[in-house]
């Protein structure tokens, strides 16, 4: 079959799957809307900042991009003048053009404290960079050389209780280390369980999944299997069971995984659950290099790590998913988005777009928990990003499965494109549910254990035993892992009241520590029904 042959079936192919999930399945709802046609570079990396601009970023060495750097402005040492790195301005919608000096291809983050994105590895050049990023009309980025102890590559980061954050793992990179370094001596403690869970020539546990456990300690996933880890003292605290099955889930075999809505009580969190999906079966890393395409992985895992005994859940997805995106909404339900049907990560590695996101209602009973959600048009292929925006949309860009900007010729071109997905909750015919916060106003600084009064409105009738408030915290996104990803839904003892004409309050208590919500920047919901408010951004402190 020729190139072009083989090109047409695809694009017929690709036709077919649309035509027949409009045809076929019951989408509970969702709509999308294309935002910007081009924002001149592939959003592999997303961060949502407090001030509702994004930070994308894609690689170096992609070639010249679509968008140029200002003023004439070229990188150092490089003939390329093109931005590699936007920062998106959510009300505006408009694009600024940012300069990275080295390559941040495949790297991490974390959104500090402070408000700034602090971004660590990448490829080349950039192995040990630190990049530093705080959002100004004119503000660009800044680095430090040698900025980390080891290279670190395909890693995952997640902010702690004392402000730092931990990076963990990368390619041939089985420790840790921290960042900012208490001193110029600190070392990167080794962490064998990447070794256990390496799979020679394949990986399967980069990216791995890591989760602030309410006591302190870490949940890290990786490959097939986790671990309740103390990173402070580089000891095993708990040792879960391998996932039924033992397929792996992580990069390149990329399946996602979030933790699951965190519950306040009386200043603690009895139950704590972390559910993963998707992924590609044993051998569909070598088989995709050989031109056979596996079929993904269609189920999820779901553990209440909090037991004493804890054992995985298996349940069944609508639809088998390799590089997809799971997302916690403002509700507490889960967005399962982008990615593919066959295939693993990696250059020209996947097929079959998965056009079609599916929500997750973590409360439902087992095998009423997945909705499927009208389809976009655009493949949201490997290297594609998702983040949540204040006002509930879920904002979804990226798509290069290229080692270049290729846009004729190949089945899924590289994408610029900037689209946004609106769940059904935001739909008119929910606005007289929907609450709307009158106070605080948003930036309000909140303290660890205090009680906060809210003032909302509802223009429709409320139901004061379903309204909840919910935090959630703005997570870095790569690689079909959203970093730093939480959502607490804060204890309110059943408070709501009228105070007014459509006007109520309802008082809950913060977090007790950073444990639970690591001290920074949040956004806040009050949710009606289901339905929630757009989000004021908070700022928990001590």
């Amino acid at each position: 079959m020729s190139f072009f042959t083989s090109l047409l079936y695809h694009h017929l192919l690709l036709f077919t799957i649309l035509l027949f999930q409009a045809l076929t399945c019951h989408a509970a709802g969702g709509s999308w809307s294309v935002l910007l046609p081009s924002i001149g570079i592939s959003a592999m990396h997303m961060q949502l900042l407090p001030n509702d601009r994004v930070v994308m970023y894609d690689r170096t060495d992609f070639g010249i991009s679509n968008i140029s750097l200002p003023n004439g402005k070229c990188r150092p040492n490089s003939t390329d003048c093109s931005a590699h790195s936007v920062e998106y301005d959510v009300g505006s919608n408009t694009i600024r053009p940012l300069m990275v000096l080295t390559n941040v291809w495949c790297s991490s983050g974390t959104l500090m404290p402070d408000g700034s994105l602090v971004q660590t590895g990448g490829w080349a050049d950039g192995f040990r960079r630190v990049r530093t990023y705080k959002s100004c009309a004119t503000c660009d980025w800044k680095e430090i050389p040698n900025g980390l102890n080891q290279q670190r590559w395909y890693a995952t980061n997640h902010l702690l209780p004392d402000g730092r954050q931990i990076i963990i793992g990368g390619r041939r990179a089985f420790n840790y280390e921290f960042y900012p370094k208490m001193s110029a001596t600190e070392n990167s403690p080794s962490f064998p369980f990447l070794v256990q869970t390496n799979d020679p020539n394949l990986e399967n546990n980069l990216y791995p999944f890591v989760f602030l456990y309410p006591d302190g300690n870490l949940f890290v996933f990786a490959n097939n299997r986790a671990i309740l880890f103390d990173y402070s003292k580089n000891q095993v605290v708990k040792t879960y069971p391998t996932m039924p099955g033992g397929q792996p889930r992580n990069y390149p075999s990329t399946g996602s995984a979030v933790l699951l809505p965190l519950r306040i009580n009386k200043g603690t969190v009895s139950d704590v659950e972390v559910l993963v999906c998707g992924g590609a079966p044993k051998g569909a890393f070598v088989n995709a290099n050989r031109g056979r395409f596996d079929g993904a992985l269609d189920d999820c895992g779901r553990i209440k790590i909090s037991d004493p005994n804890p054992q995985w859940v298996m349940e069944t997805m609508p639809m088998a998913r390799v590089m997809g995106d799971m997302l916690l909404l403002p509700n507490g339900h889960v967005l399962i988005i982008n990615g593919v049907s066959a295939g693993v990560a990696g250059w020209e590695l996947g097929r079959n777009p998965v056009l079609s996101p599916v929500t997750y209602r973590p409360d439902n009973q087992s095998g009423s928990r997945f909705e499927v959600q009208n389809p976009s048009t655009i493949p949201r292929v490997y290297h594609s990003a998702v983040v949540l925006l204040r006002d509930g949309r879920v904002l979804v860009g990226g798509s290069n499965p290229h080692d270049k900007y290729m846009f004729t010729n190949v089945l899924y071109p590289t994408e610029l494109s900037l689209e946004a997905f609106s769940p059904s909750y935001l739909d008119s015919n929910s606005s007289s549910l929907r609450p709307r916060i009158i106070s605080p106003k948003t930036k309000t600084k909140i303290h660890f254990g205090k009680r906060v009064a809210i003032t909302f409105t509802v223009t429709g009738p409320v139901d004061p035993n379903a309204v909840s408030v919910t935090m959630v915290s703005p997570s870095f996104n790569t690689h079909s892992f959203s970093m730093n990803q939480r959502l607490l839904i804060l204890d309110s003892g059943n408070s709501t009241r009228a105070v007014g004409k459509s006007t109520y309050k309802i008082g809950v208590t913060a977090p007790p520590s950073g444990n639970i919500a690591p001290a920074g920047n949040y956004l806040l919901f009050v949710v009606h029904k289901e339905i929630p408010s757009p989000g004021i951004w908070v700022r928990m402190q001590r």
